[in-house]
């Protein structure tokens, strides 16, 4: 079997399992969706979930986010875990979109990673899910799914997603990236994991990872 064809199969199936995969964060806007993107760093999306909405009562776009104090912030996302850096960036990006895009959330890579606690991945996810814009954002999960498979050998999050991109098609870049992530959790989780009773690692998980 040649890689191209692994790589079919691969998809084949995350498309039978997951066919029509939604954001897991819940969001009305670009901005909505980047805070929570930017809480879910060492945070499962479910606590985000369940955080957000006491944040988003009182500040749901940057104009009223920038009338909280840093320390009103921190201290209702502190269910998130690093709470001290999130709310100093959420505080610091807001007050940038306001002051230089006019409470809009910009549409490059390039401006997007230049806010406060914007790092490439999170530029991603709004830069796929929102604008539409094609990319693959890679997580440490993604970024395990990858090596467990036999997808990727990079050592860095960074040159997995050179990896995924070049073996993927653009256009499915999107929905791939929310495949893997709800694959993960449901068949192929870090801990635990059964890999005969995967329909992925039964077929493809590198030999030396096996039991």
């Amino acid at each position: 079997m040649t890689k191209a064809e692994k790589v079919y199969d691969i998809l084949n199936i995350l498309n039978e399992c997951f066919p029509r995969p939604e954001v897991p964060l819940h969001h009305k806007d670009a901005y909505t969706l980047l805070i929570s993107v930017l809480l879910s760093a060492q945070c499962t999306d479910e606590r985000v979930n369940k955080t957000t909405p006491s944040l988003f009562k009182l500040a749901d776009n940057p104009f009223d986010m920038m009338k909280l104090s840093v320390e009103e912030i921190r201290e209702i996302i502190k269910p998130c875990g690093l709470s001290p850096m999130k709310s100093k960036g959420i505080a610091g990006l807001s007050k940038i979109l306001v002051e230089k895009y006019k409470g809009n959330v910009p549409s490059t890579f390039e401006e997007l990673e230049a806010l406060p606690s914007v790092g490439h991945k999170t530029a991603s996810v709004v830069m796929t899910q929102w604008f539409g814009i094609p990319a693959f954002p890679v997580d440490t999960h993604i970024h395990r799914l990858a090596y467990r498979w036999g997808l990727s050998t990079g050592k860095t999050v960074e040159q997995t997603e050179k990896d995924l991109k070049r073996l993927i098609p653009q256009d499915r870049w999107n929905s791939v990236h929310l495949q893997m992530i709800y694959f993960g959790r449901q068949y192929c989780p870090a801990r635990g994991h059964g890999w005969k009773d995967c329909p992925i690692c039964k077929k493809y998980m590198r030999k030396e990872l096996r039991d």
